[in-house]
């Protein structure tokens, strides 16, 4: 039956063929998780209704729907690029810290101004002094730097406790530590806006989970109402963390970036 070998006849499927079926499963894969419990997950749902319509519409003969579809859709594009700038924008920062990228990453403080930070965060939290310390990882945050004001100087103990001094000028924001320097207080971050957060948590804790959530810096928070310290990355809260815990997270986070560049380093020098 001739009919039936051309129903079942397919062209042969090579490696390269499964290499593209696998990278556009990933990818697939990738922007459902990106898109999952956002604004977009409803976006792609109501996008996924006007393809199914619009499809519909041709095989029903229905021309004025489908006039309307195909003049409507290069609107729709713009609309959800609007709408959906923050996402999309996590969405870029998320394939920014794929493994092939890490070579570009610069080198975090090392551990004298981890030392400063954790004393600095005790001191602060048994004072029940409210802080709000952004440490520069991989992706700069000069947008945030430049929304305060600069200083450039070096990371200390007590230049941390004095900007958060209910007194100084420098107290409302946060620090922002590049390296072994404080770049820049009083800088403006964005607050999260995840319907999901505990009602407890106030503008210190939304600042440092809205600037993680794009960005892969790392948050510490100190509660003035009760007197916490907080680990805030990749928009997750770590809470009541003490000050040996604080530095065990801070060394593993930092000496695995020091890590691979120093491989990076010997790779090159051989």
């Amino acid at each position: 039956m001739p009919w039936l070998d051309a129903l079942f006849e397919r062209p042969p499927v090579t490696w390269w063929d499964l290499l593209d079926i696998a990278i556009v499963s990933v990818l697939v894969y990738e922007l459902l998780k990106l898109i999952r419990g956002t604004r977009a997950s409803q976006m792609a749902v109501a996008l996924g209704a006007i393809v199914g319509l619009f499809y519909l519409s041709r095989a029903l003969d229905l021309a004025t729907v489908n006039w309307l579809i195909r003049n409507l859709v290069g609107y729709v594009v713009f609309a959800a690029i609007v709408l959906l700038q923050t996402d999309i924008r996590r969405a870029l920062v998320h394939f920014g810290r794929a493994s092939f990228f890490k070579y570009l990453r610069r080198v975090e403080p090392d551990e004298d101004a981890i030392e400063e930070l954790v004393v600095a965060m005790e001191t602060l939290a048994s004072r029940q002094i409210g802080a709000l310390v952004i440490v520069e990882r991989g992706i700069g945050l000069r947008n945030h730097i430049e929304s305060g004001i600069p200083l450039d100087a070096c990371l200390t103990y007590d230049l941390i406790v004095a900007i958060f001094q209910p007194t100084s000028p420098l107290h409302d924001g946060a620090a922002i530590v590049q390296g072994d320097r404080i770049a820049a207080a009083a800088c403006f971050l964005p607050l999260s806006v995840n319907p999901r957060l505990a009602r407890e948590l106030g503008s210190r804790h939304r600042a440092a989970l809205g600037v993680t959530e794009e960005n892969d810096a790392v948050a510490l928070v100190v509660s003035e109402e009760s007197g916490t310290v907080s680990l805030v990355l990749d928009g997750r809260i770590e809470r009541g963390l003490t000050p040996e815990q604080l530095r065990h997270r801070l060394r593993g986070l930092i000496k695995r970036t020091q890590a691979g560049t120093e491989r990076r380093m010997a790779a090159a020098m051989d």
